[in-house]
């Protein structure tokens, strides 16, 4: 069994691999970076560390809603990179057997099966399950590492 931190972007619940998620923190303000791309809000300093942050709606091209009071920043590693996804709520983790993750169609809920791992049935529901190492394609990491840099 794998475990999986169920998040909401708008109303469809997607999955994220609970080994990558360092830690579920509260939405707070976000220092603006000059000249990144739209979907990079800015930067937060969590624990010590400068983190991008990256608004996943605007990423996965689903259309946006504003921030709420369940909004929260999904702190992740990718790439050995920390960055901060805003989703819209983390809801709960559960255990999903990999046997019954089946391969994403081509676009789901309108986000590209690049950025996805597959999609499992979970309680007659389909969690679309993230695949966080593709969220950003090489010329974002490298941004991100610029926008990083930038902060020190």
């Amino acid at each position: 069994m794998t475990k999986y931190i169920v998040v909401k972007l708008k109303e469809q619940s997607y999955g994220v691999d609970v080994q990558k998620v360092l830690s579920i923190e509260r939405l707070e303000e976000v220092t603006e970076v000059p000249r990144s791309s739209p979907f990079i809000k800015g930067v937060i300093n969590i624990r010590g560390e400068t983190t991008p942050i990256i608004d996943l709606k605007e990423r996965l091209h689903v259309e946006g809603t504003e921030p709420t009071v369940d909004s929260r920043i999904l702190i992740v590693t990718t790439e050995g990179t920390q960055i901060g996804l805003i989703v819209d709520s983390a809801t709960e983790v559960i255990d999903i057997d990999p046997a019954v993750i089946e391969q994403a169609p081509g676009i789901i809920g309108g986000v590209h099966e690049i950025y996805l791992k597959g999609v499992a049935k979970v309680a007659n529901k389909l969690l679309i399950l993230l695949d966080l190492e593709r969220i950003l394609d090489l010329d974002e990491s490298n941004e991100i590492q610029e926008v990083i840099a930038d902060q020190h």
